[in-house]
């Protein structure tokens, strides 16, 4: 897909970024087609690191990413592994037909849909003897005690496969063959979200500024609040979600759907002051040898207007000077 529409994502959000609501449905949007918030999560902080982009739409962006991912999420639970060999075929015809570019990366798209398919669906088959191991039913029983340690787990295994959607997947699995509670797989899942978050805050951006932190660290804070409310009430949560989807892999699924809308709707109308208040603990780094820094310009000196005019003569001429 990057191949094809790179350059065209890239300026389909940037076009999108003018607003919330838009910047909020182009990252759905965009998540939705790559298959990976963390693809659309270190892209949009490539912006924001750069300054194309402010941080509140950005954070937007990053809110409709997490709930597209879901929708992957959704579309995935259901047992669509059989389309696998279809898509692979259709890929492979359509690289070998058409001469053109696009048209040949459109194939590779195909090909490449039709063998995460098959290899989820392959994951899920070769985790079900591991799954019957007795060793593993213990500890997992053991660890379902304590729906913190579940949180911390899921974590761990989502920022070490760099994929939610693998995870939660994995965890429908378990889920479906009761090998792990409805509690727990609620906390596992709740830890897929805030270990997805990770990812970004670690390799987002090799810039030392931490104003380029802002994004990456602001999308992490909003999952591990929106992580800490939902264990809080993980006991009426649990007991409304398996009310409302008896299926335990359903419910799984539903719930990481529901848990990322929740966040979004909540955080959705307060992203102006969240920003400003990222943009205070994470200041920017002033850069003494930026020339579009100004050097003679001083806020203390508004006081003295023919100090501040003085100054203000000084940099003009520095400007031009420079140019």
């Amino acid at each position: 897909v990057q191949r094809a529409f790179g350059p065209h994502l890239r300026t389909f959000l940037g076009s999108a970024l003018r607003n919330r609501l838009s910047a909020f449905l182009a990252g759905l949007g965009v998540t939705a087609v790559l298959q990976s918030s963390t693809a659309t999560g270190l892209m949009v902080t490539g912006f924001a690191a750069g300054g194309l982009v402010s941080l509140m739409p950005a954070l937007a962006v990053m809110l409709g990413a997490n709930v597209g991912t879901t929708l992957i999420v959704q579309v995935l639970s259901f047992d669509v592994a059989a389309f696998a060999p279809g898509l692979i075929l259709f890929g492979v015809v359509m690289f070998r037909r058409d001469s053109s570019t696009r048209m040949h990366d459109l194939g590779r798209v195909f090909i490449g849909l039709g063998l995460i398919l098959m290899a989820l669906h392959q994951m899920l088959t070769l985790m079900a003897p591991i799954e019957d191991a007795p060793g593993l039913k213990v500890v997992l029983g053991a660890v379902s005690t304590l729906p913190i340690i579940d949180v911390l787990f899921g974590i761990i295994v989502t920022w070490a496969f760099h994929s939610s959607v693998a995870v939660v997947l994995l965890i429908m699995s378990l889920a479906t063959n009761g090998i792990v509670p409805p509690e727990a797989a609620i906390a596992f899942v709740i830890g897929a979200n805030i270990g997805t978050a990770v990812n970004p805050v670690l390799e987002g951006t090799t810039n030392d500024d931490p104003a380029s932190k802002r994004l990456p660290i602001g999308n992490l804070l909003n999952r591990i609040l929106g992580g800490l409310v939902a264990l809080a009430l993980i006991d009426p949560i649990t007991s409304v979600m398996t009310r409302l989807d008896g299926d335990a892999g359903r419910m799984v699924a539903d719930f990481h759907t529901f848990f990322n809308l929740v966040i979004a709707l909540v955080f959705f109308p307060l992203l102006g002051p969240y920003s400003r208040f990222l943009e205070k603990i994470l200041p920017e780094r002033a850069k003494a040898d930026d020339p579009a820094r100004p050097i003679y310009l001083d806020n203390a000196a508004k006081e003295t207007p023919i100090v501040a005019l003085g100054g203000a003569s000084r940099e003009a001429l520095r400007l031009a000077d420079m140019l």
